[in-house]
């Protein structure tokens, strides 16, 4: 083959590509029976053609992948190949199977080395994908084995292949290729003398299969954020305040965002009412008005139907205060979560205490977490929540110096890169000069990404004008996360070393 002149094409198989294939099949598998019979490969082809593929070379078949579909269930068991096709007969093709059946894959032996074998799986995996096919399962033979055999057992074998020991054509590259092996089968194909009958039995998972079943939520791929940042100003009344907060979720409604993000304190104006208290006083005084803003907030929830982040509000309970951000799903549901770091500053000049629970809520929009401001430069939490299946982080935030935002955003974008999630951080700006102990604020409110190829090249999907008031919208594709823990460049959540080290939630409540 001159490489100059490649004109590599993948295409589906047709009945008039027999005879090329057929010369193909003889000549890889001249071992163990050669080509199959015209008959069965047209009947692939009329039963299901997509998953027929072939890569041609300036219009010479060159190389091939042989697919069905099957019935889970059936095929992750112990099997035959003649239980899945023989001379004469497909006998296992179900055309509402819920998963694919690599019946074959060959490449002419002048093309080995170009990697054609990778590009047919790709485009398996992307026809498994497209169907939402639960997984990829196949056969596969060990053809190294049989040098092997009077040293050690097949199971010993698979092991040392697995390890990259030894080198196995056939499993390696099955390995390579994201596929696991879930069993071994034995007398699979018998006549293969090389692989002593044995094979593995490969799967593929679709991380992106969704089940035909009704769920609490229906699932959402594409989700969008609206992040307030917002400029500090003069209250006259809860419902000035209210009022200032309806705007900005009317706003992001309109732009049809799933969530609006708040920062922390938002509702901190109403401490102006009456700015000859002190800070503590102050802050006390502060809480008496947050059921009031959340109950309104709620209401805004469902009538602008939109997930809201409540920034945070201060709580008091049994003489103790809190710091808590609210949940408001636009189904009417409320759903709360505690500062559980608390700054020198809050404990020192509002007498806040720490929560003791840590959540994870599920919405119409995604599995999510939200920590306040400083417990996000805690990377214990963000873990904890990633493990249970969270893909966005939502971070309220109010900092006072650059420095302080700095802290913030770096921390911020480290979990979104550890965790293998989105973040979003949501400050305010401006300040408040009849209110004690609040000075001038700064804030960029952002939103992250993972650092990978699914994603923007600096883990930046979008971000504000610094100390400007202004909507940030940003649109995230949950499905792209899937990806990334499966077949990312890192996957940081599947190479932690479990055995190693682990980390255990010891509060109050475990999550949810």
């Amino acid at each position: 083959m001159a490489e100059e002149s490649t004109r590599l094409r993948l295409r589906q198989l047709t009945a008039e590509d027999y005879p090329a294939l057929a010369r193909l099949m003889n000549q890889v598998y001249h071992d163990i029976g050669g080509a199959w019979s015209e008959d069965t490969i047209k009947a692939l082809i009329r039963v299901f053609p997509e998953g027929q593929l072939v890569i041609d070379d300036n219009d010479e078949l060159v190389a091939a992948a042989l697919t069905i579909k099957v019935d889970y269930d059936r095929f992750s068991n112990p099997h035959r190949y003649e239980d899945l096709i023989t001379d004469d007969k497909i006998r296992s093709h179900s055309r509402k199977g819920d998963a694919l059946y690599g019946l074959d894959v060959f490449v002419d032996p002048e093309y080995r080395g170009y990697r054609l074998g990778r590009r047919l799986y790709e485009a398996r995996k992307e026809l498994c994908r497209d169907e939402n096919l639960r997984a990829i399962l196949a056969g596969g033979r060990l053809p190294g084995y049989n040098d092997q055999a009077d040293k050690m057992s097949v199971t010993e074998y698979i092991s040392q292949v697995e390890s990259r020991a030894i080198y196995d054509p056939i499993l390696t590259f099955q390995l390579s290729n994201g596929f696991d092996v879930k069993r071994l089968l034995t007398k699979y194909l018998p006549e293969d003398e090389s692989s002593r009958g044995y094979a593995t039995l490969l799967e593929w998972d679709n991380i992106l299969y969704q089940p035909d079943e009704d769920g609490e939520w229906p699932r959402r791929s594409t989700v969008r954020i609206g992040v307030v940042q917002r400029r500090m100003r003069a209250a006259r009344s809860v419902e000035d305040l209210l009022g200032q907060v309806e705007f900005f979720v009317d706003s992001l409604s309109d732009y049809r965002a799933d969530f609006a993000v708040l920062p922390e304190f938002f509702s901190a104006p109403l401490m102006g009412l009456k700015p000859e208290l002190n800070s503590v006083e102050a802050v006390r005084y502060l809480a008496s008005f947050t059921d009031e803003v959340r109950d309104a907030m709620a209401d805004m929830a469902v009538s602008y139907n939109i997930n809201i982040i409540g920034g945070s509000m201060p709580v008091e309970e049994n003489g103790r205060m809190y710091n808590v951000a609210y949940l408001m799903r636009r189904d009417g549901s409320v759903e709360e979560q505690r500062k559980i770091h608390i700054t020198p500053h809050e404990r020192k000049d509002w007498a806040i205490q720490g929560g003791n629970e840590l959540r994870i809520f599920d919405t119409d929009a995604g599995r999510i977490g939200i920590l306040i401001c400083y417990d996000v430069e805690f990377p214990e939490l963000g873990r904890l929540l990633a493990e249970q299946g969270m893909e966005i982080l939502f971070v309220p935030f109010w900092t006072d110096t650059k420095n302080g935002y700095l802290r913030i955003r770096h921390c911020a974008q480290a979990r979104a890169i550890e965790n293998e999630c989105y973040v979003a951080i949501s400050g305010s700006i401006g300040n408040l000069p009849r209110v004690d102990n609040v000075d001038i604020q700064y804030a960029q409110s952002a939103v992250f990404s993972p650092s990978d190829f699914y994603f923007p090249h600096d883990g930046i999907i979008s971000e504000s004008v610094p100390n400007t008031e202004m909507l940030l919208f940003a649109d995230v594709d949950l499905e792209k996360l899937k990806l990334l823990h499966s077949e990312g460049s890192v996957t940081n959540l599947r190479d932690r070393r479990g055995d190693l080290y682990d980390l255990t939630w010891k509060g109050l409540r475990a999550l949810d």
